[in-house]
């Protein structure tokens, strides 16, 4: 993982986004590119939601050197919003050498000089005692060291080493002898406290009380926690702490706990009377309590939850409007052309079919009232092949097979072989007549799964021969000696590890280690664009479902939002911990969904550049999601071997799937929603009851204070079959417009 997100803004702005209020989002880096997606401007969203300021002279000098440091970077506009809030004259931007607090106190306070130390020192403070939902884009290491100085300095002014192992298990022994309703929860502040008391001592060079400490307790964690405590006990002395992502993960974002407010009095009631302050500050300082008026929750509820490296979402991140609902489908005639016609007339039943077309046509008709406006962001027009593709999908729907748990797919597995480990990703054609691999030697190599060649359009001077008004102009301008079952594509400079072909099947996109994403043409199988943005391997990228836009996510932790006719981001989507292993378009393309290796999903808005969803409770690196057809739902897989079901509109978890004994690295609804496939690195496809799954829920459930429902542990129920392959891990899954599944991975001897 990428030491930190390299260069995406420079050390000023980053302080700019730490102050962030705790109430605000998560803390979202929005890069707004006004030349396609109209959106506010997101410099006004991190300082929009402070609170008017104190009273005290210290907390008026801090405001005052935030307004201007805003002022001088000309962020007027967000410097005057915040002057409003905090109730601050309108003559307070122009103070520069006078006392804030104007209360004659200028001396004592200091004045404020935006360009000396002063100013410099106050907003230092503002970073390290902000609390931030997420970590910061920070520059790289090597170049910025005072700020992960500042970062670590947190550490420095703590008691007497000897006590840190008293402390702790003063507490220990107290939650456990609490009653058995408030210790499951309470237990949760066990993992937090045990890291930052570690990195305490570690950086104020109490090595051996560190290590001992290290050894007493780590054996008390929860399992899922073992690969962090890993990286933990490597750093051993203070030189190692510097860059270390995991350590500035935990120190710039809180570690989120949900607490019931009869739990947390308990505890907070103890360590005041025992005067425990060292645990208290960390309290205070590192972790958010997201307390909630109710039952404590159990063992199993919030092991269902917890995981991430930031501890579980904050319910507010969950709260904001999200429009799942599918965009109205443009109105295209049904032409029944003379041969369908005759099918149909010795098939001796016309009438039985028709109706079939026009439920296609009419089932779009109606507008979702859950849905997004057309015009909420800008989609491209169909073009007259798009509408002609549309149609042939609408024909091949009419011959859908409604599957269900009587009713399961046929499977048909391709299976590449002599890949010798070296396949690295696969995608298929919405039509499923072509199928791409990415491979570790750096080629996309695509091949034709039906009948048809793949054949390159033919040179400039050829062209210039053809007659351009002839009706089979499209087939002319093939060049037949180029015709072969697969193309390679070179130009990548390292392991291809993302690609996806584009809706209209005339494009491809692949994401490299290179750190770049290319645009390959599929008519002259060569490579158009190379998108440059990212500064380390980019693991996954994939097409809108309408083209036109594209997102891509990677090691450097950040998702990018693209559009094919710009070399630029239009959106950059900062807020995970670790890196974005996987991306996926909602189906109204107006949200984008990333999973990471720091265990949570986040719903990005595609308009706004906000994250809107934080779903939290697997135990390892995500690298599977996708949307149910209809929108309101997302299944996602991780390499705890489980499948965790979303419910997208609540922001809540409502299903668990289990049975996978390795990596889940493909998930994918049927086209009817019936069914849901998994297949993973344990050489199984596994389908699942998906209709089941959610009829079960419970509705009344959903205003649990709680945040999140009981899961019901009916793995068994919902698993409809199993599929093995001889050896061979699943890679991709593909439903085709029949409601056929492909399967697809590398064959390993």
């Amino acid at each position: 993982m990428a030491a930190v997100q390299g260069g995406l803004v420079d050390t000023k702005d980053e302080v700019d986004v730490k102050t962030e209020p705790a109430s605000d989002g998560f803390g979202n880096n929005t890069a707004n590119d006004s030349r396609l997606l109209s959106a506010p401007p997101g410099s006004s969203t991190a300082v929009g939601n402070n609170k008017p300021a104190a009273g005290t002279p210290e907390e008026q000098q801090t405001l005052l050197a935030v307004l201007q440091f805003l002022k001088k970077n000309k962020l007027s506009e967000s410097a005057e919003i915040l002057r409003r809030e905090a109730g601050l004259p309108e003559d307070a931007l122009d103070l520069k050498g006078t006392d804030a607090s104007g209360s004659g106190q200028g001396g004592a306070a200091g004045s404020v000089d935006t360009e000396g130390g002063n100013a410099n020192a106050l907003l230092s403070r503002v970073t390290v005692s902000a609390s931030a939902g997420v970590q910061a884009p920070t520059k790289a290491v090597g170049e910025d060291q005072p700020d992960v100085s500042v970062v670590l300095s947190a550490y420095s002014q703590q008691g007497d080493p000897a006590l840190y192992d008293v402390y702790y298990s003063s507490l220990k022994k107290f939650i456990e002898s609490v009653l058995d309703c408030h210790r499951a929860e309470l237990s949760q502040v066990f993992y937090p406290l045990f890291v930052h008391m570690y990195l305490e001592l570690v950086y104020n060079n109490h090595e051996s009380e560190a290590k001992a400490f290290y050894e007493k307790f780590s054996g008390d964690q929860e399992c899922y926690y073992e690969d962090d405590l890993r990286v933990l006990s490597s750093l051993t002395k203070k030189e190692h702490m510097r860059g270390n992502e995991t350590l500035l993960d935990f120190r710039t974002s809180k570690f989120v706990l949900r607490i019931s407010r009869d739990s947390y009095q308990l505890l907070k009631r103890h360590l005041q009377e025992r005067q425990n302050n060292q645990i208290w500050n960390i309290i205070q300082e590192h972790l958010y309590i997201d307390i909630f008026d109710g039952m404590p929750r159990s063992k199993s509820q919030i092991d269902a939850m917890s995981g991430s490296l930031a501890g579980e979402a904050r319910r507010e991140a969950n709260k904001a409007k999200v429009y799942y609902g599918l965009l109205k489908e443009p109105e295209i005639e049904l032409p029944l052309d003379d041969e369908d016609e005759e099918a149909e007339n010795e098939e001796g039943k016309p009438k039985k079919k028709k109706p079939k077309k026009d439920n296609v046509g009419s089932k779009s008709k109606k507008q979702d009232p859950n849905a997004p406006s057309q015009t909420r962001i800008p989609l491209p027009e169909l073009k007259d092949s798009d509408k002609l593709d549309k149609i042939m999908y609408m024909k091949e729907a009419t011959k859908k097979i409604r599957l269900g748990p009587d009713l399961l797919p046929s499977i048909c597995f391709y299976t590449f072989l002599n890949a010798y480990q070296g396949l690295t990703a696969v995608d298929f054609t919405d039509d499923s007549s072509l199928i791409a691999g990415g491979f570790a030697d750096s080629t996309v190599r695509v091949w034709s799964v039906t009948p048809k060649k793949l054949r390159k359009v033919k040179t400039a001077a050829d062209l210039n021969l053809i007659d351009k008004e002839s009706d089979d102009v499209l087939e002319r301008i093939m060049d037949e000696k180029t015709a072969s079952e697969s193309k390679i594509l070179y130009g990548h400079s390292g392991p291809v590890y993302g690609i996806s072909f584009s809706p209209d099947r005339n494009y491809l996109l692949s994401s490299s280690e290179d750190a770049t994403i290319r645009l390959w043409s599929l008519q002259t199988f060569t490579c158009l664009v190379g998108y440059k943005g990212h500064n380390y391997p980019v693991w996954d990228t994939q097409f809108s479902p309408h083209g036109y836009y594209f997102v891509s996510g990677g090691h450097d932790r950040v998702a990018r939002l693209w559009a094919t006719d710009h070399y630029q981001p239009l959106r950059i989507f900062a807020g995970h911990l670790a890196d974005i292993t996987c991306t996926r378009f909602h189906p109204n393309s107006n949200y984008v969904a990333t999973g990471s290796s720091d265990r949570t999903i986040r719903l990005w808005d595609v308009l706004t550049g906000n994250c809107v969803r934080i779903f939290t409770g697997h135990k390892g690196p995500i690298h599977a999601i996708t949307f149910s057809p209809n929108g309101k739902f997302l299944a996602s897989g991780a390499t705890d071997g489980r499948v965790l079901l979303w419910d997208i509109g609540h922001g809540l978890m409502v299903g668990e799937l289990k049975g996978h004994t390795d990596t889940i690295y493909s998930l994918r609804f049927s086209r009817d929603g019936e069914i849901l496939a998994s297949g993973s690195m344990d050489n199984t496809v596994r389908l699942w009851d998906a209709m089941k799954a959610f009829d079960d829920l419970e509705t009344d459930d959903f205003t649990a204070a709680t945040g999140h429902i009981h899961l019901q542990d009916n793995s068994q129920e919902l698993l409809l079959g199993t599929y093995t392959s001889k050896s061979t891990p699943v890679v991709h899954l593909h439903f085709t417009r029949r409601n056929l599944l492909l399967a697809a991975g590398a064959y390993n001897p």
